[in-house]
Parts: structure tokens; sequence; C-alpha cells
């Protein structure tokens, strides 16, 4: 039930976040979570109980992560309806919070990326690279812009939007700053989403390149992986991935699995 009631109140909900300094990515993604709840009730915004959103949640069928998202975008809105007093209670308060699953690191091989770039165009091949050389979401590679591309003596790097709105400036291979200077000033990649691309449609252009079922976020490990290899730097890979603890980098990194079963085999015995 997708009325103007739930939109009006949806878009006072993202003022106020954008107030707070909240990015448009995370807009973005908030007011989709938002829609959709919308669509697959009878109720109004201030007429959902906890009993309608555990009906809601229990039929969507989602990954452990993305529940945990959508609860999230949830508890914020209904704790921002109780701030305005459009609520007494916070209707979510009674769903089951969804703890954060044991996650391993899951790079893409090399043999599925170099397949994506054979198949890719010149745009395609851009967004790859970010991914897989840079370590780059999604949502930082739709956001993209010429303005970000930064060069110095050494190089050039690239100031990347991340979550939360934490910013980050990292290093950009050679090959692929010059790249990225050589494109149009502007968006990376323009598009109807504020002016450039969805983050949802760059995730999907990207998993229709690889094969099997390798993803986006998969190029990211593989970047993660690659990089705590070389340097064995867990602090220098958290800061080029823009995660707020190296806990959450550690996921990302894989074992080194040569190297441990070569020093199993000289200790066996």
């Amino acid at each position: 039930m997708l009325n103007q009631e739930w939109t009006t109140t949806i878009e006072g909900f993202l003022a106020h976040d954008r107030a707070g300094g909240k990015r448009t990515t995370t807009n973005a993604a908030r007011r989709q979570h938002l829609q959709h709840l919308a669509r697959r009730v009878t109720v109004g915004p201030w007429a959902v109980t906890s009993d309608t959103l555990l009906d809601y949640l229990v039929a969507q069928d989602w990954a452990t992560e993305t529940r945990r998202g959508r609860r999230t975008t949830l508890d914020r809105f209904y704790r921002w309806g109780l701030y305005r007093g459009f609520v007494q209670v916070n209707p979510v308060d009674p769903v089951p919070k969804v703890r954060a699953e044991a996650a391993f690191a899951r790079p893409a091989p090399d043999r599925a990326y170099h397949e994506a770039l054979m198949r890719a165009h010149d745009r395609e091949r851009v967004m790859l690279r970010l991914a897989a050389e840079v370590g780059m979401r999604r949502s930082e590679v739709a956001v993209a812009h010429t303005r970000d591309l930064v060069e110095d003596l050494v190089g050039r790097s690239l100031v990347i939007h991340g979550k939360g709105g934490r910013d980050r400036v990292v290093p950009l291979p050679e090959s692929l700053g010059r790249t990225l200077a050589g494109m149009e000033d502007g968006y990376l990649f323009p598009g109807d989403d504020n002016g450039h691309l969805s983050p949802r449609y760059v995730g999907k252009l990207i998993r229709d390149l690889l094969p099997d079922k390798w993803t986006m976020h998969t190029l990211r490990h593989r970047f993660a992986t690659r990089l705590y290899a070389h340097t064995r730097d867990l602090l220098g890979v958290q800061g080029m991935l823009g995660h707020a603890t190296p806990t959450t980098t550690r996921r990302y990194v894989q074992w080194d699995t040569d190297r441990m079963r070569a020093a199993v085999d000289e200790i066996a015995g």
C-alpha cells in the first residue's frame, strides 16, 4: 500500500537522515527498504504493529546480512517516528535482532575476473577494475566522479565515498589512473539515479559478466586477499577497504593456504 501517506512519511524520514549527513546512497537504500515494506502491508506507516512486521519479515527469503540491514532501516525509521511523536512505541523493539553469521572470505578466482574482462564493454571494464584492483563497493563505484581523481608527484589517487559518510583516499594502479583521467568530466557512470547509475544496477552489470555465482563483492574479497598476501599489513588493507575495524577486514582475507600447507608439511613428523 505505497500511497501518498507512506511516500510523504518516507521522504520526511530521509530528509531527517540527510540533515544528519547521511549520503545519497544510504538514502536511496533506505527508501527502497521502506517502499518494499509499504507495498506489502495494508495499513499506513503509523498503524504498523510488531505483528505486522514479524509477518512481513517471515515472508521474505533474504540472506542474513540483508535481513540485518532491513531491520536497521526499520528501527531507525520508527525511532524517528517516536522522536516526532507519530508513534508511542517502536514496533521494531520486539522483532528479534539478527546476529551476524560467521563469514568467510570468498575471493573470485583469476579465471572468473579475466573472463569478465574479456566479455565487458569499456564502461563495465572500468567498473570491474575499480572493484578488483582498488577494492571498491558497488555503491562507491556508482557515485565515483572525475573530481574525485587526485594527482600528486607520485601518481594518481581516488577519493572514495564510503559507507557511513566515511571518505578515504586510495592510490590507483598507474594504468587505471590514466584510464580514469581520460574519461569525460562528471560521474564516471552517468545514469538516472541523481545523475549516476544506481548501485544495484552496477552490481547487476558485473554479476551478469562474471561466470558461475561470482559477484562484484567477491572481487572486493579478491583485492583484499591479494593485497594482504603482498603486504602482510592487515591495517593497511583495512584502510584501503574503508572498514571501521580490522575484525571486518579479516573476514575478507582468505588464508594463504599454500603457505600454511608448506608450513604444516615442514613441521610434520
